[in-house]
């Protein structure tokens, strides 16, 4: 591991701090800080390092903490559910949840004092917060149907459960990953719809078949490939890397020409991670994700490196991967491989939470399903496992009134990020901004197809707007003289079947200009009409 400790002088002042004290040394001061209180706080351990445990200070809210959890694949119990409903259900109004676009959740209102019980909570039931903030890997996503889904080709569980116990030791943490250049994200999927967005990912593994007789004559080994005569189809992942979103940067990932057995997957990301903790670029965090480290190095050493880390040679990449369908939303009703069961998918209105909720999507588990609750990367729940004869009751409960199964076109693809009521660097406020408008377009208009919306508070892109049919990324705009919340729109992203980020269209719209001209692009490219106009035209 590379000794930081030997250039201070020289480092910014994120890699001092590092070198100074590592980020997870923050564990065992946590007594002391709910002793202390927030106010009293090293402000390097207020502000930075109290994130390797999950806990976010956050300006705007003062004294109101942010926590982010870890959920691998985005799977939890009702018992976790419910635990995290009492843990924000303790803040009042200031208690919600946020579902994020890793298939992971947010807890806002946190308090420094209950930090203590609230960790005890989590080890009860076997949640963990560890490395989740800073420079380390975020929640790590796979398919929020693995298990359930008749034509998935990998159900990538236990594959994205191993990765995280690798990363994390187990959740008690790992000062092998814990200082890292900067974040990390991995996904992996085993569908044919790219449900995971692997092309935003520093490192994603998709689906692909390799020709046993053809690798066998690539000397692939017979522990692998049993005859290099035979041609029967071998199952595994090709491998791609370096996307990320970031304020002076946008890319998708690149094609290592590398294709790895399942078996293969853990240490292909832990040699990936050593080499990118090792030799990534330290110096300006605004270059210092993975594909800055590649852009410098070219794939072909990034590639050597990383075979030499790993001990052997990477077999190239399958000629295609399986990504050959146009991506699901999960919302609504589907039938499950299992024969007689379900899996429902709810929309969450942007994501957002509250504790009454979140006790009775722990209650519908437990009632109707299998007690199992999954999360998706577009910010909604699907509840699984719920048999045909208890089906048609489940619709009836009233909490399908708010979360529904079928909401408009618009409203199921809309995501948001948090937006400025509760982060420091969102330029707008975005998530109540974006329901008001999506209500007030699905009023007016009448749409053919599902229209992707996706708001964004700042140029850092949580909200991913470059993968949306319309991204909206906040900014400071001028008109008349005043300086207001304003958009740049982004649009041409596309998600499942050939991948491809989208480019910005247009800047600085201010938000009380924006409703006319979302209008306009929805009718003008998306095949939207007034209803006026449809009502006119039914009558002729």
């Amino acid at each position: 591991m590379t000794d930081t400790t030997t250039t201070t002088t020289s480092l910014n002042k994120f890699e001092k701090f590092k070198a100074q004290k590592d980020g997870l040394a923050i564990r065992d001061e946590i007594e002391k800080f709910a002793v202390l209180g927030w106010e009293a706080m090293d402000e390097t351990d207020r502000d930075h390092r109290l994130k390797w445990v999950g806990v976010f200070f956050r300006p705007v809210t003062p004294g109101k903490f942010m926590m982010r959890l870890r959920m691998p694949n985005g799977i939890l119990s009702s018992s976790q559910m419910s635990v995290l409903a009492q843990v924000v259900q303790r803040y009042g109004d200031d208690g919600c949840a946020d579902i994020t676009t890793r298939q992971n959740i947010q807890l806002r209102g946190i308090r420094i004092e209950d930090l203590p019980d609230i960790f005890n909570r989590f080890h009860a039931v076997g949640l963990t917060s560890i490395q989740s903030g800073m420079d380390n890997i975020r929640n790590i996503t796979g398919d929020p149907v693995a298990g359930l889904d008749a034509d998935e080709l990998y159900d990538t569980r236990e594959l994205v459960q191993q990765i995280q116990d690798m990363l994390t030791n187990k959740g008690e943490g790992n000062p092998e990953f814990s200082n890292l250049p900067r974040k990390f994200n991995i996904a992996i999927t085993g569908g044919r719809d790219n449900s995971v967005h692997a092309e935003i990912n520093d490192l994603a593994f998709v689906p692909a078949f390799q020709e046993a007789g053809e690798q066998g004559s690539r000397g692939a080994g017979e522990q692998n490939f049993p005859s290099a005569h035979s041609h029967h189809k071998i199952f595994g992942f090709n491998v791609l890397v370096g996307g990320f979103f970031s304020a002076k940067r946008c890319e998708a990932a690149i094609p290592l020409n590398a294709w790895v057995a399942p078996e293969d997957v853990v240490a292909v990301c832990r040699a990936v991670l050593e080499v990118f903790r090792d030799h990534g670029p330290r110096a300006n965090r605004q270059k210092s994700r993975l594909m800055w480290l590649i852009d410098e190095w070219g794939l072909e050493k990034f590639r050597a490196e990383l075979e030499n880390r790993l001990g052997k040679s990477l077999l190239p990449a399958a000629a295609k991967d399986e990504i050959d369908w146009e991506k699901r939303d999960h919302i609504g009703i589907y039938k499950q491989k299992q024969p007689g069961l379900n899996y429902v998918g709810l929309n969450i209105p942007v994501g957002r939470l509250y504790a009454e909720d979140m006790f009775e999507i722990a209650r519908l588990a437990d009632v109707f399903g299998s007690s199992e609750i999954r999360f998706t990367v577009e910010q909604n729940i699907v509840i699984p496992n719920i048999s045909d004869s208890r089906l048609a009751t489940f619709l009836t409960e009233p909490l399908l009134e708010r979360f529904s199964i079928n909401p408009g076109l618009l409203a199921r693809s809309l995501v948001s990020c948090t937006g400025a009521q509760f982060c420091n660097f969102a330029l707008i406020e975005t998530k109540n901004r974006a329901l008001e408008m999506i209500k007030a377009l699905e009023e007016d208009l009448i749409f053919i197809h599902p229209v992707r919306i996706h708001w964004t508070g700042c140029p850092n892109s949580c909200g991913q707007p470059q993968v949306a049919d319309i991204g909206l990324m906040g900014t400071k705009t001028r008109k008349n003289g005043k300086t207001l919340e304003g958009v740049d729109i982004y649009m041409g992203g596309k998600v499942g079947k050939d991948a491809h980020l989208g480019t910005c269209i247009t800047k600085g719209i201010p938000c009380e200009d924006l409703q006319p001209i979302l209008q306009e692009l929805l009718i003008n490219n998306f095949g939207a009409k007034l209803k006026e106009e449809a009502l006119l035209v039914s009558h002729c």
